[in-house]
């Protein structure tokens, strides 16, 4: 045997042994981080979970005033204007005080954070969004808690990093990313969608590898476990379990996809549309920031009271949606009016969500083209509340630009598993007109903005004299 052959041999032998070792030592995780993960999934849960507890804690006490003594004295109108203004004022307050970060959403925040291109004050943004969203939330704004609680989440992962004093950026990357994940697990009590958001919808910014997935998995469900043990194991929407629509009927919801990816893109285009008018009104000015915001908080006062379906992030709103509680007409009505009130509220600048608006218009479009395709096509025994379902997660698909986790987010929102067919037609076909029409993710756009904006406000600051 020659020296060339034994040498081959001789390689091919360890081979297999040193592409294993390398695999081995490739994914030895730390424990420490999957440790640290749970830590943060259970501090999100624990956050996620009591915020909701508290908002609505604000919103009930504040109904009973308005039904008890304060409504007896002074006018009922005017119980409920002083009353929602406050509770706005101690919202933009804290947000312009002492944590302007915390204004709107926050991931795009936490997305920034992710590229190292926003800071993470987790001591300031903590008690600023947990508090500012009490007071907007519960004074009745169409605002969702999904967007404080993902803030709040990645807040808790970069607070965790820094008791530890985690000097890894990798490590503190994936920590940053699995509060975020444990935050929406414990919104909407979807550990799937939290899992997937962080994958799917912050793909550009989060850096995937064995030991942040593993940690985000972790940390989404235990954030889960602990909204379960505390508020149950139900679904966040209670609704009719629906069976899979016959097959002739599904290229309609390829059309209602179709309508909802025009929708998204206008929809986008508003949102940013409507924090540029605010910013012209009130020019960050603290004084002009709280009496619009207070003005904004004490007129919506007065819908509750008059129209409440105007009011609210609306997701007590979707089952009433389903259950055949509207008319088309009156749906079509509905859903014109909290587009308006959404971008009044969330163009404000006030600490809320996006995603519980986006889902209760979703619906009651949705709702909407149910009922009229039914009277147009009554051979294919429709039932409206498919549709509705559908809506949620194509209006969420074409605007957020994640399907994978809208699709995740409404069937484990509605335990409708049946409705997985349908529900990725229509997000597929709102993705691709979304796509063809030339828009672009919300989230993307809102960082955008932000980054624009700070770097202006920097140039406006006079420079220092030259010594």
């Amino acid at each position: 045997m020659t020296k060339r052959e034994k040498l081959k041999l001789s390689l091919l032998a360890h081979m297999p042994k040193d592409a294993i070792n390398q695999f081995l030592s490739s994914d030895k995780t730390p424990l420490s981080v999957l440790a640290m993960s749970l830590i943060v999934g259970i501090l999100a849960g624990l956050v996620g979970t009591y915020f909701e507890i508290a908002v609505h804690f604000v919103s009930e006490t504040r109904t009973e005033w308005l039904k008890s003594e304060i409504g007896s004295a002074i006018p009922l109108w005017l119980t409920a204007f002083i009353i929602s203004a406050l509770l706005a004022f101690i919202g933009y307050y804290l947000v312009h005080k002492f944590a302007p970060e915390a204004a709107g959403s926050g991931i795009p925040e936490i997305e920034g954070a992710m590229d190292g291109m926003r800071p993470v004050r987790w001591w300031r943004v903590i008690p600023v969004k947990f508090f500012g969203g009490m007071g907007a939330l519960g004074s009745g704004m169409v605002l969702g808690r999904e967007g404080p609680t993902v803030q709040m989440g990645g807040a808790i992962g970069r607070m965790v990093t820094d008791i530890f004093k985690v000097c890894n950026d990798d490590t503190k990357h994936s920590l940053l990313a699995s509060g975020a994940a444990g935050g929406l697990a414990a919104a909407f009590n979807a550990p799937l969608a939290g899992i997937m958001f962080v994958v799917e919808e912050m793909r550009p910014q989060f850096r995937y590898s064995l030991i942040s997935i593993r940690a985000v998995i972790i940390s989404a469900v235990s954030a889960n476990i602990v909204f379960r043990y505390i508020n149950g194991q139900d679904a966040v929407i209670t609704m009719p379990q629906y069976q899979a629509p016959e097959i002739p009927a599904l290229w309609l919801f390829l059309l209602l996809g179709v309508l909802f990816g025009v929708f998204g893109v206008l929809f986008n285009r508003l949102v940013t549309l409507s924090q540029d008018i605010f910013t012209r009104i009130h020019q960050n000015d603290r004084k002009r920031y709280l009496i619009t915001g207070s003005l904004i908080g004490g007129c919506f006062g007065l819908l509750l009271i008059y129209v409440p379906e105007l009011t609210g992030g609306g997701i007590g709103l979707i089952p009433t949606i389903t259950n055949g509680g509207y008319g088309a007409s009156f749906l079509l009505l509905l859903f014109l009016g909290r587009i308006l009130t959404t971008m009044i509220y969330f163009g404000s600048g006030a600490p809320g969500g996006i995603f519980a608006p986006m889902l209760a218009l979703g619906t009651l479009f949705g709702y909407a083209f149910g009922v009229i395709a039914k009277g147009c096509f009554p051979e294919l025994d429709i039932v409206p509340g498919m549709f509705a379902i559908a809506g949620m997660g194509a209006l969420f698909a074409a605007t957020v630009r994640a399907p994978i986790t809208g699709i995740l987010l409404v069937i484990e929102m509605t335990n409708n598993y049946y409705l997985i067919l349908p529900l990725i037609i229509t997000s597929l076909g709102a993705v691709i007109f979304a796509q063809l029409l030339g828009g672009q993710p919300i989230y993307s756009q809102l960082l955008r903005r932000t980054l624009k904006n700070e770097k202006l406000r920097q140039e406006d600051l006079p420079s220092e004299p030259k010594s």
